[in-house]
Order: C-alpha cells, then structure tokens, then sequence
C-alpha cells in the first residue's frame, strides 16, 4: 500500500494531492477486499462507497464538518480513513468495531446509524443547530436512493427546502438498498439521468446566445425564463427544484476527482440545501458482487480468488427464514386470499421465494415499514390475509401504524417477526429485544413464539386463520432439525404445552427459543436429583392462566426464560397474573431474560451464554435459588458450589 499506510486520519488524506485519490480508493477498495474474505461483513455496500467516502473526508475538514451516514453498513472506508484500519478485522466480533455508525466510537461517527433514513434528519438538526449557535462548519448527509424513498427522509427534505438551511446531501444512488431499489422514485431518479442530455443541451444553447454580439447577455437573460419553464414541465429534476434544494448532478460515483469537484461546488451555496447526485455501483470493483449484488450484501468468509463461500463442512438444518418462506407458499397454493409483504427484505425474511412463486400476490414496499402495516391493514378490510414478514427490530419503526391501523380495528393482519431475540454480529440497532413489550400491551393482538421450526409451521397457519391481528417471533438461524413433514395445523389460542411433568417443587416456564435449553438444563437437574417441570409457553398473549395459576398453587418455584428485555416482557406478563390473582406470596418468581443495558454485537451463543440465557446459565440459575430457598427454610448454609 503506496498510500494508505500512511493515513492514519482524514488530516492526513488532506495532504496528498488530488491526483493520488483514485489510488488511494483502489487501496481502501482492496483492503476492505482482504479483510472481509476472512471475517465477512457488509461487502457489496461498502465497497460501492468506497470513493465517497475518500471524497467527502477530502472534500470536508472533518471532524469539524459533520458527515452523517445513513445506515452505516456502507462506513467501512469512512471506518478505515479515519483511524481505525488497523482494527477492521475486529467489525462486528465481540469488543471489536460496530458493524454500523456508533458516537462512542469515534468522533468523525457524528451520529448513530443502523436503520436507514435517518441522515436527513439528524444533519438537519445539526445544520440548525449551527445556524442557531452562529458557528460556521458544513454538514453533508450521506444517502442511498433506497433510503430516500424512506417517509422519514421525505419529511426532511420537505423541512429543508422549507427552512432554507445551508446542507449538502450527497445521494448514493445504486439502484439498490440491500435487495433491488422498488417505488416510483427510483422511476424518477432513472429520469433524473436520463435527462442529463436536455442539461448539455441547455447549456449549449446558453453558450450560443451568449456569443451573440452586444446582444447575447440580453438575449441569455429572455431566454433563462422559457428554459427554466421547460424543464419545469419536462425535467424530473424540476421535483428537487421545487422542493427548494439545489441540484449538482449527476456526478460519477467512483471518479474521485469529479467527487471532490463536485462537493466543492455544494460548499459555495450559502442559500440553501444542495444534492449532489452520485451514481454508484454496489461491490464495485468484485466482480462476482457486481454481478450478484443482491447475495453480496453482508457475507461470511470468502475465497478472494473465486468468490465462493468459505461453509463449514457440517450439513445445518434449514433455517427458520427458509421454513417461513417455503410454509408461506404451501398456505398461499391453498388459500389464495393470502398474501405476503416485506420492506426492503425479501432474502432477509424469506418472502424472495414467495415472489418468485406467487408474484401476484407478493410484495415489497422498500424501506418503509409504516407504509408497509398500513398497506396490510388496507388489504385486510377487503378481506385479504396478509402476512408482513419484518424483522423484529425494523417493525419497531411501525409501532403507531400496528396499533392505530391493525389493532384498533382489529384486522387480520400476520406480524412474521424474523431475527427476535439476540441477532449477533449487527448489534444494538438489530437485536431483536423489544416485541414482547412494545406488542402485549394493546388490546386484540395475540403473541405467540416457537420452539421449534415444526412448531413455527403450525403457528403461521394460526395466526393467519385467526381473524384478527396476530404476531409471530422467531429467531435468526438454524432451525433443529425437526420432522416438518406433517402439514401446519392450527393451535389453540392461549394454551401452553406441558413438555416435562414432576413432583418437584420447581417449573420452568420458557418461551420461544428458550425452551430447548430449559429442557436440557431439566435434564442436568435431575441428575441432582432435582426434579422439574418444564412448560413451552407458546403465548405471552394470551397466556395460559389456568396452566400457570395452578402452577403457582403447587410449586415454590417458577422461573420464566425469555430472549428479549426482561422489562415488560414474558416473565412480567406472568407476574402481572400471579398479582391479579393474589399468588405472589404463595410462590417465588425468578425472571430471566435480557437486563436493561445496551447489548453489544458479538456471537449469539457468546452473548447469550453472558447473560445466562443457555442450558447452563438456567441450570445454575435454577439450582442456585433452590439452594437459597432450602437455606431459608432450614437455616443450613449451602455446602455445594454451583457449576
């Protein structure tokens, strides 16, 4: 590396010349290459953002200009060029880089980022604040086309042109969010290109008016009005004017040069907000990603050579994404009122296959999740079955649209929640930690999670014949293994399954992902000769109150295990029970699930055993408070230590 071992910060980027850009981009490019074949990470989007992220730290004297990124996933060369190379091969391992944009983690990460959309309304807020502190510094928004057909990202460009506030918006724009870009505003963007040649045209025509001998100014000047009134009528580009915002485009996207040219020409308007529009290419510069940038999007290891997948030679089990697409298009051969929806997800949710088959009767809004839940509220007046299949995490941006448009009216609307519980390697911003409490609190919805993938079959078909709204949680990977072959049948609403009967005095009562480590942490009880009920909840809401206050008549104990936060999740619902019915002095609770604390990103099975959501964190749980219990009825000190 002629450059980049040398730059240890964006200062240093600034000393070179302009001509030893596009070098240092190949540099940046061929290291993201290298460390990304060995660890995996978000490849495609990254490497199409590599020039960018060269010209905006070249362009802007950062950190004292604010660059906010959307999404983040895209950041590995922002990451790279402003002091943290050498720890790339750490991104998104426990205690190594985050995978996304994180304030703590370096100052030129002017805000968080993991959900896209958001750029515009932070740098906004930024440029205000600026404005309103009377100090002096540029900030630029970093956007995909994707993300700017988010609603959130509209509502801040309609404020900006309005407030006339001094902001540079640099739109990425690659025909792509991780799936191909979906909506009329991709149609319009394509315009926006394909009328760069009535821009040469213009200019040309200005240029031959000009010549004109003591009449050309004049003449330019008659002419400007009948132009601009043409392209008001005939230019797509006429939306970005009337919107109040400057227009410098579009500009090639991995030409660094026409980059930092073109940025430096956003920083001379001073009366109001500017796009500068980029055309990209996502995985530029691999040629198996360019060609197949829809799988490239986040990787596992990879040989550089071939571009093959580095795969463990064990055969897995399908995964629960995979079981929920094939059961989808099983339910849909039958019942032809059944429709599924994703946003900007289709791989990710397993609606891909659906598409595929039954493209009639399938869906994807783009990043726009409120869109998406009132979309479905929509179809289900008219007595369609739609299925949203969302990640747990994304459906949180639509918790109004849930409650205002499904619940409220009571429709029959599937929540398929993919990636519930502890996601892994993406983090903070993916976990999936919060449905059970941001869901069970309305009335009309039921909550239900698997087990098992057999089990997740039989509660879609549930949860879709139901008739009213209706919320599936499941988590990210492998399924068990489990026979599928018997057709999905439908369970009842709110009853538990009794997995593990005893005489003892303790019970576990697990949801979701949790009960197969439950029973096997039973099964290493009673090798202490301890014996233990083991019950799978199935339903947070509603639960089965006969099963667990009949439970809370006989048994000392009952520990819940959950995978999510314990606050306002499972293990309160049951509490919330036991109180109404006067049983909390008669039993003794204990609650595991998620503490109220930002949960890094690392390897699921790590985080999870750190927090003791595994068979030996509820065995050691569950023995340690018999322990105590037995120590308070007799007085007698324990004597074992816990494994």
């Amino acid at each position: 590396m002629r450059f980049l071992s040398e730059i240890n910060s964006p200062a240093d980027l600034r000393q070179l010349r302009i001509e030893d850009l596009q070098e240092i981009a190949d540099e940046v490019r061929q290291f993201i290459l290298e460390t990304c074949s060995r660890i995996g990470g978000h490849t495609g989007a990254s490497l199409g953002a590599v020039e960018l992220a060269v010209a905006m730290h070249y362009a802007f004297d950062t950190p004292k200009d604010r660059l906010v990124w959307d999404v983040g996933h895209q950041a590995y060369a922002h990451k790279i060029l402003t002091g943290r190379r050498d720890q790339l091969y750490t991104i998104k391992q426990y205690e190594g880089l985050s995978g996304f944009l994180r304030r703590a983690e370096s100052e030129y990460d002017t805000f968080g980022a993991g959900h896209a959309s958001t750029s515009l309304s932070a740098a906004l807020g930024m440029a205000v604040a600026r404005d309103k502190k009377k100090e002096d510094f540029h900030v630029c928004a970093l956007i995909g086309d994707s993300s700017l057909a988010g609603g959130m990202a509209m509502e801040a460009l309609n404020q900006a042109g309005h407030l006339k506030t001094r902001l540079i918006v640099l739109l990425n724009d690659n025909d792509m969010s991780i799936a191909p870009a979906v909506g009329a505003l991709t149609r319009y963007l394509n315009r926006i290109k394909e009328a760069q040649s009535y821009h040469h045209l213009k200019e040309e025509i200005g240029d031959t008016l000009e010549s004109v001998p003591g009449f050309g100014h004049s003449l330019r000047n008659m002419a400007k009005t009948v132009k601009d009134a043409i392209a008001a009528a005939v230019l797509p580009g006429a939306l970005v004017n009337e919107l109040g915002f400057k227009y410098i485009g579009y500009v090639d996207g991995h030409n660094v040069p026409m980059l930092v040219r073109a940025l430096e020409e956003a920083k001379k308007i001073e009366d109001g907000p500017v796009i500068v529009h980029a055309l990209t290419t996502k995985g530029k510069g691999y040629p198996s990603l360019e060609k197949n940038y829809y799988a490239w999007h986040a990787t596992g290891p990879f040989d550089i050579k071939t571009g093959k997948a580095v795969k463990s030679s064990k055969s897995a089990p399908k995964t629960y994404t995979q079981i929920f697409g094939e059961t989808m298009c099983e339910l849909m051969t039958k019942d032809e009122k059944i429709v599924a929806l994703t946003a900007a997800m289709p791989d990710g949710t397993g609606v891909d296959k659906i598409l595929e088959t039954f493209p009639e009767r399938a869906f994807d809004v783009g990043i726009a999740e409120q869109h998406a839940v009132t979309f479905c509220a929509g179809m289900a007046c008219e007595g369609l079955k739609p299925v949203a299949a969302i990640y747990s995490t994304f459906l949180q941006r639509a918790f109004d649209q849930i409650i205002h448009d499904v619940c409220l009216q009571n429709l029959n609307v599937t929540f398929a929640m993919d990636r519930a519980g502890i996601v892994g390697a993406d983090g903070p911003t993916h976990h999936g930690l919060l449905d059970i409490a941001y869901l069970r609190g309305y009335p009309n919805i039921i909550l239900m999670a698997p087990k098992d993938e057999a089990e997740m079959r039989d509660m879609l078909v549930t949860a879709i014949e139901h008739n009213a709204p209706a919320a599936i949680r499941y988590p990210r990977g492998n399924g068990y293994g489990v026979d599928i072959s018997e057709a999905p049948k439908q369970l009842e609403i709110g009853k538990a399954e009794l997995l593990r009967d005893s005489a003892g005095e303790a019970a576990i009562l697990a949801y979701g992902s949790m009960v197969y480590p439950a029973m096997e942490a039973a099964d290493n009880l009673e090798k202490d000769g301890i014996d233990v009920t083991v019950i799978n909840a199935r339903f947070v809401k509603p639960l089965d109150a006969e099963l667990i206050l009949a439970l809370a008549q006989t048994k000392r104990l009952i520990l819940t295990v959950e995978e999510a936060y314990l606050a306002g999740g499972f293990g309160s619902a049951v509490m919330e029970l036991l109180e109404e019915n006067s049983l909390l002095d008669k039993v003794k609770v204990v609650r595991m699930g998620v503490p109220d604390r930002i949960i890094t990103h690392g390897d699921p099975k790590l985080l999870l055993a750190k927090y003791g959501l595994d068979a030996d964190g509820i065995y050691n749980k569950l023995k340690e408070t018999i322990e105590i219990l037995e120590e308070r009825r007799t007085g007698k000190k324990r004597l074992k230590a816990i494994r």
